[in-house]
């Protein structure tokens, strides 16, 4: 059971969640592939006879493979740690694992919505959402999965408020 569930008042239903997206884990992805091609690599130097530049390739390649194996660590922590979520009666934002930092703004509060997507956002669904309280309060949070889609249902939840309000 996540921040949000353990946090929802009396008679509140959660209506749309989002996580961030996989490309969380690019710097990860990047290191990893650089780590198993310098190992290929060095498979192949010690075929060649190359015992040097193969060593050299080696410890390298553990070196970097150690670094990807951090940044996965690093990304699958930010992942699990991060919560979005609509309410009947709130937006609730949390980020952080050991030191926890939450948004939660009433229906009321919410403005608008802000969806910031590049080319490569766009193509995969990834993208940054700003949220506009009442009284200058923006709250951007990027590389969340599907920002277009948890809009739409964070608006008709709002929505949903205002009719019944």
């Amino acid at each position: 059971m996540g921040y949000v569930e353990k946090n929802l008042m009396q008679g509140e239903k959660l209506y749309a969640r989002a996580t961030l997206h996989w490309t969380v884990f690019g710097k990860a992805i990047l290191f990893m592939a650089l780590s198993v091609g310098l190992m290929i690599f060095s498979y192949r130097a010690t075929l060649d006879g190359s015992t040097e530049l193969s060593s050299a390739a080696w410890y390298t390649g553990v070196v970097i493979l150690v670094a990807g194996l951090w940044f996965t660590g690093e990304a699958f922590v930010k992942r699990q740690s991060t919560e979005l979520a609509v309410t009947s009666k709130r937006v609730i934002a949390k980020f952080g694992f050991i030191r926890r930092s939450t948004i939660e703004l009433n229906h009321s509060k919410v403005e608008s919505f802000h969806v910031e997507q590049g080319v490569l956002g766009r193509m995969l669904g990834y993208g940054t959402l700003s949220i506009n309280g009442t009284g200058g309060g923006i709250t951007p949070i990027p590389g969340i999965g599907d920002p277009l889609g948890f809009r739409r249902k964070a608006m008709e939840a709002i929505d949903a408020f205002q009719s019944n309000s």
